[in-house]
């Protein structure tokens, strides 16, 4: 790992390499996880610098990032996770890392506060059936979102999405920290979990009232509504392909029937978003998943 001195001489600017070990696993820094497999998460994280060819014709992901410094060489996914994960509880580094200059303009900071504050929120959550943390969704909706526009308050909200549905922190704390066009947009990709009620039962009137919504929404939230819903259903894919139709039993709704009922209503809702490669992306999945 390179390592440039930033302001701060106990934080250093990291080229971090996600070398996989043994097992073909690897260590991701922005997710703060060991997984394994290609590096999905990798390309849809603000840290990605690229590819690099390793020896032996191996390759690994490159990512750069502002950390407190440790052992210089290049660790084995498990060591690297054990070593970020004391200098977190240590609080010397933070759940998902600084990663831009310091003459990064406004906007950028913006985004990076964002996903961090998103990071800390949603820590100790994990996706639907497997082990990832939870982080790798806001991050890849931000992410996607990113590819729809280039306004810094979308894209923030992108990251900030589920906090509110998800998590203690309520509209006011994001209108507190974040200014109330972000909270606006929080605020309207937020369900109602109804929370002394089984989320079986409810799942199908939250789902209604919240396509209601959403299909009178302006353009900014539709472009966040896209890239969730659009992050949701690759991870569906991607489980689909292992599994088949067996994937329904992990989530609140099982009934495959009532699901394509939802993810087709919301193509018709974020019809006005057809010319988006991201929409027709989304079509795509649909077909695979669905026929």
């Amino acid at each position: 790992m390179a390592a440039i001195e930033k302001n701060n001489p106990n934080r250093k600017l990291y080229k971090h390499l996600t070398v996989p070990g043994a097992a073909g696993c690897f260590y991701c820094r922005s997710i703060h996880s060991v997984t394994e497999g290609p590096f999905y998460y990798c390309r849809m994280c603000p840290l990605f610098g690229g590819f690099v060819t390793m020896q032996e014709g191996k390759e690994a992901a490159s990512c750069t990032y502002w950390d407190v410094p440790g052992n210089e060489n290049v660790l084995p996914p498990e060591e690297m996770r054990k070593r970020i994960a004391a200098q977190i509880a240590a609080e010397e580094a933070k759940e998902f890392p600084d990663y831009l200059p310091e003459d990064a303009d406004d906007d950028a900071k913006l985004c990076e506060r964002a996903i961090q504050f998103a990071a800390d929120a949603h820590k100790g959550d994990f996706r639907k059936g497997n082990h990832l943390p939870y982080i790798i969704h806001p991050m890849e909706v931000m992410m996607l979102a990113a590819q729809m526009t280039s306004d810094a308050d979308v894209i923030a909200a992108g990251a900030l999405h589920d906090v509110v549905e998800d998590t203690p922190y309520t509209v006011e704390d994001i209108r507190h920290r974040f200014g109330e066009r972000i909270a606006s947009l929080v605020d309207m990709e937020s369900e109602d979990k109804r929370p002394d009620r089984p989320k079986s039962e409810t799942w199908r009137i939250r789902k209604e009232e919240s396509l209601l919504h959403d299909k009178d929404a302006p353009i900014e939230a539709k472009y966040i509504m896209l890239a969730d819903k659009l992050s949701n259903m690759r991870a569906t894919l991607r489980d689909f392909e292992k599994d088949g139709h067996n994937i329904w039993q992990k989530f609140n709704m099982k009934d495959e029937a009532q699901q394509e009922w939802y993810y087709r209503t919301v193509a018709e809702v974020l019809k006005e978003l057809e010319n988006e490669p991201l929409y027709r992306e989304y079509l795509d999945i649909l077909k695979k998943i669905f026929g």
